[in-house]
C-alpha cells in the first residue's frame, strides 16, 4: 500500500520541473561550486517556471498546492546534487512565516515576489553566540511609535547573500521575560543600518551562499512585525515541524541519490576482472545501505501524509531529523570507503555529497537538540 499517493497535477509538475533542473541546473552544477553561488536569475527561472513556494495561496501568486509539490521538489533538485538552489529553505521553511503571521498588507506586498523568484529570502536566527538557544539571542528591536529600531547580528545565514527579505528575529531589551521578549519583523536589503557580510568559506555546501548579517539602528515599519509583539518564539516553535521535516525529506532523497550512484559505481568498477558487486563483502555494505534509505523513506513519507492532515508530530519530526541526517550522512563515509582511492579524489560526487551531509546535523537545530526535545516530550 503506497502512503503517498499523487494527482495528475503533481505527475505534471514533476514533469516539468525535472526538465527545468536537466536545462538549467545541471549543467552549470559545477560552475556554481566554483563561484560558491548561484546567480539570481535563476531563482526568478525557477520562479517562472511555478516551482518556488507551490503551497502558496492562489491569491498570492501560488498553486495553493498540499506538501507533497514540496517533497517532488526535493526530489528533483536532489538529483542535481547541489546546494546553492535552496528551494526548500525558501519555499517550506521562511516564506510560511510570512504567509502565515503577515498582515494582508505584508502578503500581498511580498508574497507574489516570493513565487516568482524576485525576491529570495532567508531567515535570520542563528547568532555568533546564540545557536539553537533562540531565548538566548541578543540582537535586539526597540519599538517607538509605528517604527523600530534593530541592532545586532547574525550569522550562519543561509542565502545571505543572494537575499531580498529576511526575517529577523530579535528581543525586546525591556521584557525579561526572555520567551516572550522575541518578536519576528521582516527587513528589505537595502534597508538603511541593514548590511550583509562576507559570504562564509564552509567545508561543504560551497555554490550555497551564506552570511553574516548586520544590523545597526536599522529602522523599519512597525507594520513589519510579524504576528504580536513577543510573539515571536511561539511563531517559531509553530514552524519547526515543517522545517525539521523538510530537513528529513532533504536528508532521505539525498541518501537516495548516493546509493543509487555507488551502486552504480560499483555494477561498473572492476576489480581482478570482475565487477564489485561479485564480492561479498560489497553486496552486504550496499544491501546494508539500500535498508536504510527505505526505512527512511518510509518514516519520512508517514509523516509528510501525517503533516498534510495537520497531525501534531514534534516528537517524530524531531527523531526523523536527526536519524535522517545521521543516516546520510553515515551512507556517504561508507559510499567512500566503497569507492577507494577514487574517493580520494574531487572528481569524485561522493566527495561533494560527503561534505554537503555534514551539516544537515547541524542545521535547524542540532541532533542533540532533536533529541533532547523527543526526551521532554516523552516524560524522560
Amino acid at each position: 500500500m503506497e502512503i503517498l499517493t499523487y494527482t495528475d497535477a503533481h505527475h505534471d509538475f514533476r514533469k516539468r520541473l525535472r526538465f527545468f533542473c536537466d536545462t538549467e541546473v545541471l549543467p552549470y552544477v559545477n560552475q556554481w561550486e566554483e563561484e560558491h553561488i548561484v546567480p539570481k536569475e535563476v531563482w526568478r527561472k525557477m520562479g517562472r517556471g511555478g516551482f518556488l513556494c507551490p503551497t502558496v495561496a492562489k491569491e498570492y501568486g501560488g498553486l495553493g498546492g498540499d506538501f507533497r509539490y514540496s517533497l517532488i521538489v526535493a526530489e528533483e533538485i536532489s538529483r542535481t546534487l547541489q546546494t546553492g538552489l535552496a528551494a526548500t529553505l525558501h519555499s517550506d521553511v521562511v516564506v510560511p512565516y510570512i504567509e502565515s503571521f503577515g498582515s494582508e498588507a505584508i502578503k500581498k506586498k511580498y508574497l507574489p515576489g516570493c513565487v516568482s523568484g524576485d525576491i529570495v529570502t532567508a531567515l535570520a536566527m542563528t547568532e555568533p553566540d546564540a545557536g539553537s538557544d533562540v531565548a538566548g539571542m541578543q540582537t535586539t528591536a526597540v519599538e517607538q511609535g509605528d517604527s523600530v529600531t534593530l541592532n545586532g547580528s547574525k550569522i550562519f545565514i543561509s542565502n545571505g547573500v543572494n537575499c531580498d527579505l529576511v526575517v529577523v528575529a530579535a528581543k525586546d531589551p525591556a521584557e525579561a521575560n526572555k520567551h516572550q521578549a522575541v518578536s519576528l519583523y521582516v527587513v528589505e536589503a537595502g534597508t538603511p543600518g541593514f548590511a550583509k557580510g562576507t559570504q562564509l568559506k564552509k567545508m561543504g555546501w560551497h555554490s550555497q551562499d551564506t552570511a553574516e548579517l548586520f544590523f545597526s539602528n536599522c529602522r523599519i515599519p512597525k507594520a513589519n512585525r510579524l504576528g504580536d509583539k513577543g510573539g515571536g518564539f511561539f511563531l517559531l516553535m509553530d514552524k519547526l515541524q515543517q522545517e525539521r521535516l523538510a530537513c528529513a525529506v532533504g536528508a532521505v532523497t539525498a541518501a537516495e541519490r548516493i546509493i543509487e550512484y555507488t551502486i552504480d559505481y560499483c555494477k561498473r568498477t572492476q576489480r581482478d576482472g570482475k565487477p564489485l558487486t561479485r564480492s561479498q563483502a560489497v553486496q552486504f555494505a550496499l544491501v546494508e545501505m539500500s535498508a536504510e534509505v527505505k526505512l527512511g523513506r518510509t518514516f519520512m513519507e508517514k509523516l509528510v501524509a501525517d503533516h498534510i492532515e495537520k497531525k501534531s508530530i514534534v516528537v517524530e519530526v524531531s527523531m526523523a531529523k536527526f536519524w535522517c541526517t545521521d543516516m546520510v550522512h553515515r551512507l556517504a563515509s561508507r559510499s567512500l570507503d566503497l569507492m577507494g582511492q577514487y574517493g580520494m579524489l574531487e572528481a569524485c560526487p561522493m566527495v561533494r555529497g560527503f561534505r554537503d551531509t555534514k551539516v544537515m546535523a547541524i542545521f535547524a537545530g542540532t541532533n542533540e537538540i532533536m533529541k533532547g526535545i523527543a526526551a521532554k516530550f516523552m516524560g524522560l
